[in-house]
């Protein structure tokens, strides 16, 4: 819940939570289950996109810097952090997961 990566994306799931969970209670007519959907969209898109692709340059960066001789200042430089984002598939199963969990919290009440 608090790295970043994997599957499914817990990023994706919660704002999907909060947003269903405002749907169901506020009504989907609401301007706070507007708002919730607007974070949860940007959250994702975030996740699919910008994350997504720095991870995937750190990638390359880290075999670049695998590369270098040895006697170059960077070669011990600490490796990039490569699992930044999310799949579409991922971000798809962590924003399910989220939309279940509401029903069931709201089935739970």
């Amino acid at each position: 819940m608090l790295s970043s990566g994997g599957m499914p994306s817990s990023h994706s799931s919660t704002v999907t939570a909060l947003a269903a969970c405002i749907g169901l209670q506020e009504g989907t007519g609401s301007s706070s289950f507007a708002i919730a959907v607007v974070l949860a969209c940007v959250v994702m898109y975030d996740a699919t996109g910008v994350r997504l692709h720095a991870g995937r340059q750190a990638e390359l960066l880290n075999q670049i810097v695998c590369e270098l001789p040895p006697e170059h200042p960077l070669s011990n430089v600490r490796p990039l952090r490569d699992s930044l984002g999310h799949t579409p598939f991922q971000v798809a199963a962590g924003a399910l997961l989220g939309i279940v969990m509401a029903f069931i919290m709201k089935l739970s009440t």
